[in-house]
């Protein structure tokens, strides 16, 4: 179902390296993945009411903290193309 060239597609969405060894991985495991949606897909589900939440009666909320952040150049050095102390990305719009 899924082939090589699909999780190099993929593996170049999430910007990640991939060995071989992990391809073949790969492949097998976003097939069943694949599979099971698709043995899901031919379930009966007329009547069954869609779930929201478990906690919809009540907010979960936590204190505010102030912590210190990440440091600026550390995070920009995950940053697949910047520039300067920035983030570079393809234009969006015209």
């Amino acid at each position: 179902m899924v082939d090589k060239k699909t999780v190099e597609y993929v593996a170049g969405l999430a910007r990640i390296e991939v060995s071989e060894e992990q391809k073949q991985f790969l492949e097998s495991q976003l097939s069943n993945i694949l599979s099971y949606i698709d043995k899901l897909k031919k379930l009966d589900v007329e009547g069954v009411e869609p779930l929201r939440g478990l906690h919809l009666e009540r907010n979960v909320l936590r204190n505010d903290e102030v912590k210190p952040s990440t440091a600026k150049e550390e995070i920009l050095e995950n940053a697949p193309s910047r520039q300067e102390r920035y983030f570079k990305i393809p234009k969006v719009l015209e």
